[in-house]
């Protein structure tokens, strides 16, 4: 199996069951990280938690999914982030975040990042997102942009939150930087025509292949996904859903697993496609495995 690096930010969740909040873990990179684990990936977590009991419980819990956690480093004065999930009548979510202090932003920062990175340039893949270069300040950003250009492989999200950014100009910037970089994309229509305006999924395959980005699967929502073939994969069926959180962090992990194991694009969207439909049919962004 790969070796896979994935970075970004492992928070607290909150997340309502019936008339109660119940205290899980999320964030977009981790739960792709987490079901490659369960697919049986060697896969490193890389960022940083606090020193606190939650973020040692956190990284627990992460080591008992199967995560590698040697690359999760230790801020001496921060804790983890923590967000809350709210759901509507359709399953539909929105979050509301405590993360500006977190521990992860400064990941690239802490002493033992030198050896972190150097560790994880070996990896088979790196996976990121564009929220991890939101939460990263300047320096962090290009030193992650640098650890892509110098990895085997590259595999970028671009998940869109317009309150981590300043303004769009930057984040397009940072966007392109990264997609420039990625061997494979996973963009969503909807995140690209809200950050740049793409009319739909073929302006934006041809904005990230322009860049370079050779492997591009362009997210669809219910619709499915356009292949980097251009012809839509859609899902075997329609479901409603309990919840929408993780939907497309599971589509990756099933892509990327089908893709690491030697199939093809569209048997992979397949995959992707029934990992997201398992997970949006429970509560939570990354649902227990028994479940």
């Amino acid at each position: 199996m790969a070796r896979i690096v994935c970075i970004g930010e492992g928070m607290l969740e909150l997340s309502r069951r019936e008339n109660d909040w119940q205290l899980d873990y999320g964030g977009d990179t981790l739960n792709t990280a987490i079901h490659l684990a369960r697919a049986g990936h060697d896969v490193a977590y890389l960022t940083a938690l606090g020193a606190d009991p939650f973020s040692v419980e956190l990284k627990a819990q992460w080591r008992a999914e199967g995560i590698d956690t040697s690359l999760v480093l230790t801020h001496p004065t921060r804790q983890a982030g923590l967000y809350a999930i709210t759901t509507d009548a359709a399953g539909e979510r929105s979050f509301t975040y405590w993360r500006d202090t977190s521990a992860a932003r400064e990941m690239f920062a802490l002493p033992e990042s030198d050896a972190m990175l150097a560790q994880a340039e070996r990896a088979d893949l790196v996976y990121f997102s564009l929220i991890t270069l939101a939460i990263l300040p300047p320096e962090g950003r290009q030193r992650l942009l640098a650890l892509a250009a110098s990895a085997r492989r590259v595999a970028f999200d671009g998940n869109y939150r317009p309150r981590l950014w300043q303004n769009q100009a930057e984040t397009r910037a940072a966007r392109d930087a990264a997609i420039a970089l990625a061997d494979i994309g996973l963009p969503t229509w909807e995140d690209e025509t809200t950050l740049s305006g793409e009319p739909d999924a073929e302006a934006v395959a041809r904005h990230w292949t322009g860049l370079g980005c050779s492997e591009t699967v362009v997210k669809l929502g219910a619709e499915g996904c356009r292949l980097p073939n251009g012809t839509l994969c859609a899902p075997e069926r329609v479901l409603q859903p309990v919840d929408t959180s993780g939907a497309g962090d599971a589509f990756n992990a099933g892509y990327l697993d089908a893709r690491l194991k030697g199939a093809s694009p569209a048997d992979a969207a397949r995959a992707g496609h029934a990992l997201a439909g398992w997970t949006i049919m429970l509560p939570g962004a990354i649902p227990p495995r028994e479940s």
